[in-house]
């Protein structure tokens, strides 16, 4: 039963291509499946002597705080900032607990657990990029020379788009600029013709798109 709720998370996260596909998440779950059971009756014989006092959980317990291992693994950090991986990583430690309860014989709450991490990783997903998509500012940040009159350029690319600037922020970095242009709503067609512009920019050294 374990292997059979570890399986059907790690079947949606094989359909994202992570690292952490299906086996990964069956293994995790078996495993601590199996420490539950050993924590639970792997001590029996034990407990029953005199003068012998031990606690089965700790056994257990060591699962929640160990499984940060092999979630860490698949975590992923861009050199633009962006983290990627700690909805597969929050997956792993799910299933671990899934694991868990299905060890200790709470079918019934490990089966429901499997079906809302499910909905979690599968049916919410669209409202959740709808959210960003309302929520979320689309930042644009451009390092030029000083030949570069950022003014100018979003005055000329103002009268050819529909632009909503919420910010502008403007540093220097020895002899170049940099700018941080944050906008209200850009969507993905406007984005590449904005790329296209800067791309035509002789004086634009480097830029990055990043929604935050």
């Amino acid at each position: 039963m374990a292997a059979f709720f570890g399986g059907l998370i790690g079947i949606e996260r094989e359909r994202r291509v992570w690292v952490a596909g299906m086996r990964t998440h069956m293994m995790v779950c078996v495993g601590a499946c199996l420490v539950m059971i050993v924590s639970a009756y792997g001590f029996s014989e034990v407990l029953g002597s005199d003068f012998m006092g031990l606690d089965p959980s700790r056994v257990a317990a060591q699962v929640v705080s160990g499984i940060g291992f092999i979630g860490a693994g698949t975590i992923l950090f861009s050199r633009h900032g962006r983290v990627r991986g700690l909805t597969t990583a929050a997956g792993l430690w799910t299933v671990a607990a899934i694991g868990l309860a299905t060890g200790g014989g709470l079918y019934y709450a490990a089966a429901i657990t499997t079906l809302i991490a499910l909905i979690i990783l599968w049916a919410i997903q669209p409202l959740e990029f709808y959210i960003a998509g309302r929520l979320l500012k689309n930042t644009l940040k451009i390092t030029a020379t000083a030949d570069f009159i950022w003014s100018e350029w979003v005055k000329q690319l103002k009268k050819k788009e529909a632009l909503q600037i919420e910010s502008v922020r403007m540093d220097k970095e020895g002899s170049k600029f940099s700018y941080q242009i944050r906008f209200e709503s850009v969507n993905e067609d406007l984005v590449n013709r904005i790329i296209d512009e800067l791309k035509a920019e002789p004086s634009v050294i480097e830029f990055s798109w990043s929604r935050n």
